[in-house]
């Protein structure tokens, strides 16, 4: 690979784009290093056609066939997914193969059963790209008194996605905004959790769209639980790690709500009702106002007069609206969610406590002649309340769920019978993983899964520059069934040959 200077503006899309890191800006144009393996992402992301490819490998270079890139890899150097090694002129799998005791770790307890869990996992298994063969490696062992076959294979997805859960109660803008990394588009701002905000990054027409190349890296770096620098068009600035707190704007979110502001009326009602002679829970979903609240009636709380200035939904509960201010709504100063209080109802005196979902800001308030508002300290009553709120709060933290489709060619590489494959796994006869860790396979047709990446061995991931990204995939059943869908008898090797070698390689 090789730059034309005429055509080269130096904006640095290939640099921030590379896998291998091997370009550079000098003089205001790129330059590439001799870490180059041909990958092509620099032709696929410039936007002036600078990138010239070689028309022939360099000599003592070797050709990857594990996906359609095809890196030129030069001697003991990574490919493009940092995957395979040439050494001495062989391209190899630069990670030893991972057995089920390597990841059990990490992919924690699951039900007692001959084939919930992998006897081998792909991790370090490879490619066999394209997947008319078998797999890399198809093992055999017994498990509670059952032969049970492995299959494993680090499968290219461009249908591929990670959705990004962001515990907070904070805005992050208006669903659907686009979501940026190095300033390009990667995916958007979905609709929320309870008590959280849900970014999906990537999938099909995302990586194959204009920034594909972003979308990929985006992906496996989150699903590799990198902390990345993220921005929401029209909204604030993220740096997110999954198992981390997120950050937004540059502060760190320490609480997640412990519900909508109707639920926390539910939850500490009767700490409600000794608190003050009313209470506001500010949430931009639902607002509460106790008095008026079922929970509060229960318990016979006294009407206090006070009107909200959001819409109400039912009596004592209020649709919010979405903010940068309290409980993530637009109300900056606290006694702005007040409306009107009526002093036929109210009396000089009554105090009002308002607080947020998190009980991490909270005001009290005693009104005077005419419904005035004075600020007050918080009573003992009032900060026993906050306090049980915000023990009830668990910490803000980033969590991260691939999303695969893995109904397309790979199952080729499993057995000749791909219907039959599809059906054995709806039917809880072949349970699919993904690096050890359990899946959740979504109903209807195909082989769609979702899977917690904190239960998947850190550097699992990668991507190609197809763009794809790339999973380690092991679908596991009894050998009865196997022979079933028409598996790869030939190409099974018992688990204990499996390992001698690798203790071998390894030594």
């Amino acid at each position: 690979m090789r730059i034309d200077p005429e055509k080269c503006t130096g904006c640095a899309l290939c640099v921030l784009d590379c896998p291998k890191k091997a370009i550079t800006v000098k003089g205001e144009k790129a330059v590439i290093g001799e870490e180059c393996v041909e990958c092509g992402a620099c032709l696929k992301v410039c936007q002036v056609d600078a990138p010239i490819l070689n028309d022939r490998p360099k000599p003592g270079y070797v050709t990857c066939e594990a996906c359609p890139i095809r890196c030129q890899i030069p001697d003991d150097k990574m490919g493009a997914c940092y995957r395979y090694r040439n050494e001495d002129g062989k391209v190899v799998r630069g990670v030893s193969l991972h057995f089920r005791e390597d990841v059990a770790d990490i992919v924690g307890p699951s039900p007692d059963s001959s084939i919930q869990k992998p006897i081998i996992t792909a991790i370090g298994a490879g490619t066999t790209y394209p997947d008319y063969r078998p797999a890399p490696f198809i093992a055999q062992g017994r498990v509670d008194e059952v032969d049970v076959v492995t299959s494993v294979s680090e499968v290219p997805l461009s249908y591929s996605s990670i959705r990004i859960k962001i515990d907070t109660d904070l805005s992050l803008g208006k669903e659907g905004s686009q979501v940026l990394f190095d300033r390009r588009e990667v995916g958007h701002l979905c609709t929320e959790g309870y008590g959280s905000k849900i970014l999906s990054i990537g999938g099909v027409n995302q990586l194959t769209g204009k920034h594909g190349m972003a979308t990929a890296r985006c992906i496996s770096e989150l699903a590799n639980r990198h902390r990345l620098n993220l921005k929401i068009e029209g909204g604030p600035g993220l740096e997110v790690q999954v198992g981390k707190a997120p950050v937004i704007n540059g502060e760190v979110a320490e609480k997640m709500r412990v519900g909508c502001g109707s639920a926390t009326a539910g939850l500490f009602a009767p700490l409600i009702k000794e608190a003050a002679d009313e209470v506001i829970v500010i949430d931009s979903h639902i607002t509460s106002l106790f008095t008026e609240h079922t929970a509060g009636t229960y318990l016979g709380a006294t009407p206090s007069g006070v009107r909200l200035r959001f819409r109400m939904s039912t009596p004592g509960r209020y649709f919010g609206k979405q903010g940068d201010g309290w409980g993530g709504t637009p109300i900056e100063d606290p006694k702005d969610i007040i409306d009107s209080i009526d002093m036929k109802i109210a009396h000089p005196g009554m105090r009002i406590l308002i607080t947020e979902t998190t009980g991490q800001r909270a005001a009290m308030y005693r009104v005077i002649k005419k419904g005035a508002l004075e600020e007050i300290p918080l009573s003992a009553k009032a900060q026993e309340l906050i306090e049980s709120i915000q023990d009830h709060c668990e910490a803000s933290r980033v969590s991260g769920v691939y999303v695969g489709g893995s109904g397309g060619s790979w199952r080729a590489g499993v057995g000749t019978y791909p219907i039959k494959l599809t059906r054995a796994v709806h039917e809880n006869r072949a349970m699919i993983t993904v690096g050890g860790a359990p899946t959740f396979i979504l109903p209807g047709g195909g082989i769609d899964f979702l899977v917690d990446v904190e239960k998947v061995k850190t550097g699992a991931f990668t991507w190609i520059p197809t763009p794809a990204t790339v999973a380690p995939i092991e679908v596991t059943m009894r050998l009865a069934d196997y022979m079933e869908i028409g598996g790869h008898l030939g190409s099974i090797k018992r688990i204990q040959a499996l390992r001698e070698y690798f203790d071998r390689r390894q030594s």
